[in-house]
């Protein structure tokens, strides 16, 4: 029975490896991969077959299997529990989705490939494809692509694309597996806390989170799944079968292996208070399909699929042995297609490997100059022209970093490995002036402490200079996972630092290293000129310091907004209609709107959109057409314009948002020069999910925008009609 049982599951896998586009048709390479598993299954012991479902199954020398290595990449490698390899580290995936472009996150994940097969590893934990609820008290917002399904699905696709390979690369020597995390609706937790229960309708889970892993499954075969730590209305992820099989497999298609997050087996028993043994624990994960289980630092105590806890059940009842032949032959088909049954392992000196490469680090740096975003410039203070100043104050706690004697650099951000150096913002500035101009630093206070000893420093550091770049916001110490927080303004004594040197009468320039939108109220009213930079990566200082003198024009835009303050949370774009559709709801005592709102983003020049046209302004149902829109560079410098496309069902038979996000470009331009960006317009963009949760395009009109952010007023309409 149990051969028959096994053969089947071989024959399902044989049917669904490297489909795509509903082409059912199996590969000579994985019908042979295949048929290698169920011989090789055949072969194994139970509790061989048991040692391969942890993310760090040891070699199996008896029957040949290899050693499957993991490690994070979610902006470089990094080994988890270990920082060597001089790493390349990029920037972080929130300021890397500010560049809005794909094609440098597509790069940047196939260097980090490299870097990974380097240092012997196969299999990743990134990308992170939650879509941010709009509530930033939550420390991993740093994490995530923003706050838009369509934003997040386009970097996600192309994370995994370049990670994985496409085609005939797909998991060659260069390229490893990709995991997408955390399935599913992660950030929708009801107190911004990591990890925390959600509750939502199917309804915001098919139309906001599920996109992006419909796309990293369907687009871009994504080889691993990982589920979130919490539950989805009431039953963890991690046994819940309708999420894991309905959706996951028999819906989305997926074919790969699950892994679980960190100790979420055993925490259906100890967080979820579900299952009463270990034992328990680990049949409901078998049974919800999860794979692998992932217990990093090998705690005896907190692992669920091993020998001690399932040998005994499964001995007395081999009907669940079905569900272990599952699972190994799971994972040994990514070993296989990873070629490391071919392979021999690599033998890693971690005192003198160095994995990291010139050309990885000038792209990082490349990458972070795309990523700035300009939130406010007042009388054009910026950039500055150094040769009007004789002297400059670079103050602030995040204005340098030394390296640290073990870790990684908290300015970084998390999931970060050790590069071989960090510029800071201090050393960049240094560097670009040399010695035409007199740097005068002075720290002025701590992160994590509220002493004012160091204010006297920087406010006479300010009061000899001819201008202040002010270095503030946040770091690991105060973000990332496990970093969450009751409120949104500046940690410390920063917002007193910064009212402290604004008193002084000097230009101030503020540099925002972060990882989380924060409430910086006095900062938007009172500071001149404001730079969003997140976390830019190893080469941070350099990019910052050409934006501020005019060697880069930032281009970025925001995917995330800023709320004004944390009572206003969720703050994003993605907003129903409210006040009996009239979108006027207020609160009494502050203002509704964002600070800075999604895809908000100024520049050194200034843009001039056309009225947007059709192709066919009416269309039927089942058709398509494009919309097109010229964007001129009005001023006197060279610039990069974000072109987005927001669509509007304007009345549908169910609640829509007022706009989503359905196609967006980044253009380059020089001074007085036009070009004309054309967005497709068919099912894809126009599909709403009726009643009975069934995509479909509904008869009616269709307000389309164009324009350079989400903001009505930046926004050129066009009415589409569809009969």
């Amino acid at each position: 029975m149990k051969k028959i049982i096994l053969t089947c599951f071989i024959a399902v896998l044989l049917f669904s490896c490297n489909s795509k586009n509903g082409n059912k048709e199996v590969s000579q390479q994985d019908g042979e991969i295949a048929q290698k598993v169920e011989q090789l299954l055949s072969e194994m012991t139970l509790d061989e077959k048991i040692a391969e479902m942890t993310q760090d199954a040891p070699a199996n020398d008896r029957l040949g299997i290899p050693y499957m290595k993991y490690a994070e990449a979610l902006h470089g490698v990094w080994l988890v529990l270990d920082y060597y390899g001089n790493t390349t580290v990029y920037p972080q995936a929130i300021a890397a989705a500010s560049t809005w472009q794909p094609e440098l996150v597509k790069k940047m994940a196939s260097q980090t490939a490299i870097e990974a097969r380097t240092l012997g590893v196969t299999h990743t934990y990134s990308p992170n494809l939650d879509v941010i609820s709009g509530d930033p008290r939550y420390g991993r917002v740093e994490e995530s692509y923003g706050e838009d399904p369509y934003l997040v699905s386009r970097m996600g696709v192309a994370f995994i694309e370049g990670l994985q390979g496409t085609g005939d690369e797909r998991f060659d020597e260069n390229h490893v597996i990709a995991t997408a995390k955390h399935f599913i609706g992660y950030p929708e937790n009801r107190r911004g806390i990591n990890g925390g229960f959600s509750d939502m309708s199917e309804r915001r889970l098919r139309e906001v989170y599920l996109p992006p892993f419909e796309a990293a499954i369907k687009e871009a075969k994504v080889g691993s799944i990982m589920p979130g730590h919490q539950d989805y209305n009431g039953v963890p992820n991690h046994m819940n079968t309708w999420l894991l099989k309905d959706i996951l497999r028999d819906e989305l298609g997926f074919d790969g292996f699950i892994v679980s997050d960190n100790n979420d087996i055993a925490r259906l028993g100890t967080m979820h208070f579900i299952a009463e043994t270990r034992t328990e624990s680990a049949i409901l994960g078998l049974k919800a399909g999860v794979d692998m289980d992932l217990v990093i630092g090998k705690n005896e105590k907190l692992a669920a699929y091993n020998s001690k806890v399932l040998k005994d059940t499964i001995a007395q009842n081999p009907e669940l042995e079905k569900y272990i032949d599952k699972a190994t032959s799971r994972i040994l088909t990514a070993k296989y297609q990873l070629g490391l049954f071919d392979t021999e392992p690599k033998e890693i000196n971690t005192e003198t490997v160095n994995a990291g490469r010139k050309e990885h680090q000038e792209f990082s740096y490349e990458m972070a100059k795309k990523a700035i975003i300009l939130l406010k410039n007042d009388n054009n203070l910026l950039p500055l022209d150094m040769a009007n100043i004789k002297s400059l104050a670079v103050i602030g706690p995040n204005a340098h970093e030394e390296r640290p004697a073990k870790g990684t650099y908290s300015l970084l951000g998390g999931y970060s490995g050790l590069p071989p150096f960090y510029v800071s913002a201090l050393d960049g500035i240094k560097a670009k002036v040399g010695d035409k101009v007199k740097i005068n630093y002075a720290k002025g206070c701590d992160l994590l402490n509220n002493s004012k000893a160091g204010f006297p420093a920087a406010i006479a550091a300010a009061k000899k200079s001819d201008a202040v770049i002010l270095v503030i916001g946040g770091s690991r110490k105060t973000g990332g996972e496990g970093v969450d927080r009751a409120d949104l303004n500046l940690y410390g004594v920063q917002q007193e630092l910064v009212k402290a040197i604004h008193e002084t009468g000097k230009p101030v320039v503020a540099v925002l290293i972060n990882g989380r939108p924060l409430s910086i109220n006095y900062v938007a009213e009172n500071i001149p000129s404001i730079l969003e930079t997140w976390y830019l990566g190893m080469r941070s200082g350099d990019a910052i310091a050409d934006a501020i003198f005019g060697d880069v024009n930032p281009g970025g835009k925001l995917t995330v907004s800023f709320p004004r303050s944390v009572g206003q949370v969720p703050v994003t774009y993605l907003q129903r209609p409210d006040f009996i559709g009239s979108g006027k709801g207020l609160f009494k005592d502050v203002d509704k709107s964002p600070l800075f709102p999604f895809g908000y983003g100024l520049s050194y020049t200034t843009f001039a959109y056309s009225k947007p046209k059709f192709e066919n302004a009416s269309i039927s149902v089942d058709g398509n057409t494009t919309i097109s829109v010229d964007i001129t560079n009005t001023g006197k410098r060279a610039g990069d314009e974000v072109v987005q496309m927001y669509v509007r069902d304007d009345y549908a038979s169910v609640g829509r948002y007022n706009k989503m996000l359905k196609g967006f470009e980044r253009i380059f331009l020089e001074p007085g020069e036009t070009k004309t960006v054309s967005f497709k317009l068919g099912f894809n963009e126009l599909n709403v999910l009726n009643q009975n949760m069934k995509k479909v395009v509904e008869p009616g009109t269709f307000t389309i925008s164009v324009g350079g952010s989400s903001l009505e007023k930046d926004l050129k309409k066009a009415i589409l009609t569809v009969k």
